[in-house]
């Protein structure tokens, strides 16, 4: 009879700017089917899925601040998860449309120079804007047409409409000015509206006057608590608002803000119920989703 050992290979690190390892990768199981005479055939029984979490811009700080979001999740042990910093010649904080020109750029450079996206199944552009790196990266045809890519931006809005009931309405917290206009603009574009269309799901953007770099030591955190705060209360005060979305990637982790507001605005049991969605949790979440879909229903 023939003998099957089941042995799980070494444990692996990742180093290096290209990405970091987040958690302990599982390498796919390999069944060894031992004959009774001197060959030995391997099979492979399982597929890994490999996401690359891109920060455009080069704050360190901030990647940190992905990789403690990530570190929370309940992730697959067939998936591996490793981010991105960009190269410091891309700015280190994106708070307007010159900051998104630049980033793709420089990081837009660095990946086609280096290859690195070989390496990955997927990819999320972890910057909550209308990023022109996410349209890059999927529409580029042949190094990287395999690749399944998303921003946060673009997983949020999708997690939302699934999460919400018939009636119930989203919106975004997010930084700057800027980014009330551009966000308002790029969810209808997004759902293939006009931009100038009204969106009955949609209550808007509220903006808190900080930039993505603040929510990591910029600013007292006093101060960030204040101005998160002020911006939820106004959009919630816009009615029947179920869903808050982080709207910029430094604000990982900072969950009990809003929910403290929703506390006080809806009371216990509804302040509970709002849904708070972080865009790095629910682009991992969609990707792995992607990328399994690809594998069933695209050809080879």
């Amino acid at each position: 009879m023939p003998r099957i050992e089941h042995r799980d290979p070494p444990e692996k690190n990742f180093h290096g700017r290209g990405g970091y390892k987040i958690s302990n990768i599982l390498f796919p199981l390999r069944v060894f089917l031992v004959q009774s005479s001197e060959t030995m055939a391997t099979n492979f029984v399982r597929r890994t899925t490999r996401i690359l979490v891109l920060n455009p811009n080069s704050s360190a700080s901030m990647t940190h601040g992905l990789e403690e979001a990530i570190h929370s999740m309940n992730i697959s042990q067939s998936t591996e998860i490793y981010t991105y910093t960009a190269p410091p010649e891309s700015p280190g904080s994106i708070n307007d449309g010159n900051d998104l020109l630049a980033s793709t750029d420089v990081v837009y450079k660095n990946l086609t120079s280096t290859g690195i996206l070989k390496q990955y199944d997927a990819v999320l552009v972890a910057c909550f804007s209308v990023h022109p790196l996410v349209s890059k990266l999927a529409d580029f045809d042949g190094t990287f047409s395999k690749l399944a890519v998303t921003g946060i931006f673009e997983a949020s809005i999708l997690t939302c409409l699934s999460l919400l009931r018939p009636h119930g309405k989203w919106g975004i917290v997010t930084t700057g000015k800027f980014w009330e206009d551009h966000l308002a603009k790029g969810v209808n574009n997004f759902l293939g509206s006009d931009s100038q269309s009204e969106n009955a799901k949609f209550a808007g953007v509220e903006s808190t006057g900080l930039n993505a770099g603040d929510f990591h030591g910029g600013v007292d955190p006093a101060i960030v608590r204040k101005k998160l705060i002020e911006a939820t209360r106004r959009l919630l005060a816009r009615g029947n608002v179920e869903c808050v979305v982080m709207g910029c990637a430094g604000m990982a982790g900072l969950e009990e803000i809003i929910r403290s507001v929703a506390l006080q605005e809806y009371g216990r049991e509804r302040g509970n119920q709002l849904l708070i969605v972080d865009g790095i949790r629910a682009g991992i979440r969609l990707l792995e989703q992607m990328v399994q879909n690809r594998r069933t229903f695209q050809g080879s």
